[in-house]
């Protein structure tokens, strides 16, 4: 049995409006190739959260996994960063 290394990716949850789904944001750097000018960009992914333990606003780390539903791809792995403003207000 070969031990594959799973894609893992640090982004900030942009939306919690589904039950048990997050939309984590992935910033973007590229250089344009004629004009060598830095464009952002960003890339969004459907996470399960299966706790419902992060808000919008947290860092977090998502890794790679089966195919959850349609569009769904990505586990929650850990939070890093909670944004203490979210939790304040909610």
């Amino acid at each position: 049995m070969r031990n594959k290394m799973r894609k893992q990716k640090i982004g900030v949850i942009l939306s919690e409006k589904m039950n048990k789904t997050r939309v984590v944001g992935e910033v973007v750097k590229r250089k344009h190739k004629i004009y060598k000018k830095n464009i952002y960009y960003t890339r969004k992914y459907l996470v399960h959260d299966e706790q419902n333990k992060s808000n919008t606003g947290d860092t977090v780390e998502i890794i790679f996994t089966r195919p959850l539903s349609k569009n769904k791809r990505w586990n929650l792995l850990k939070i890093i960063k909670t944004n203490v403003t979210t939790r304040i207000n909610s």
